[in-house]
């Protein structure tokens, strides 16, 4: 018996995609991610496609995500943006909610769903830009 994975847990690439049309869509329209929002560029399709192809292989599901992107991770290509506690804490919120909305519509499992906005919450945490302190 094959183990099921995250990403056969959530409903595999259709339902990814849906988390982050919903997530991109909170984030263009609610007030409360305007800093998040402006980090990004007008067109957001190519991120939507970006994080959709992440998502699905970081949930264990294709991992094409890689192969296009080799030699590069998530937080290396976030690394030059000036990712504050506010605009991390604003991507996980929007995040948690499109999950939510999202799992709560599939009849998903409430611990699974906060499980996963938790490793993503973990995630965007990370890249938050610290200033160096001079020595």
């Amino acid at each position: 018996m094959t183990k099921m994975t995250p990403f056969d847990m959530v409903g595999g690439e259709t339902a990814v995609r849906a988390i982050v049309d919903c997530f991109y869509d909170l984030m263009d329209e609610e007030p409360g991610y305007a800093e998040l929002r402006a980090l990004h560029g007008a067109d957001l399709d190519p991120m939507r496609a970006s994080l959709s192809g992440f998502l699905t292989a970081w949930l264990g599901g294709p991992r094409d995500w890689f192969a296009d992107n080799p030699g590069k991770c998530v937080m290396s290509l976030h690394g030059a943006i000036a990712v504050t506690a506010q605009t991390a804490q604003q991507w996980a919120e929007a995040m948690q909610q499109a999950i939510v909305e999202f799992g709560t519509e599939q009849g998903l499992e409430p611990d699974f769903l906060r499980q996963m906005g938790d490793a993503l919450r973990n995630m965007a945490s990370a890249m938050i830009r610290r200033e160096r302190v001079p020595a």
